[in-house]
């Protein structure tokens, strides 16, 4: 399995908004995100996010490790 690459939480919110998400609303330090035909998300705006949490958002969004670290 490739390696996840260390982001911040703005970094892996600007990636996913390249495949379609948007911000849908903010509450704390956690940023619910959406995109039609695709499940939504909540991106905690940690500095950096830890990798299981990363790895467990890229999974829930249907992409691969490869496709996100593309997008970065």
């Amino acid at each position: 399995m490739p390696e996840l690459p260390v982001v911040s939480g703005k970094e892996a919110i600007r990636a996913f908004e390249s495949f379609g998400y948007e911000q849908a609303r903010q509450k704390g330090s956690h940023v619910f995100m959406r995109c039609p035909g695709r499940p939504s998300i909540s991106v905690p705006l940690h500095d950096p996010l830890k990798r299981g949490t990363l790895r467990n958002l890229i999974r829930h969004t249907g992409l691969s490790v490869e496709e996100f670290r593309d997008a970065l």
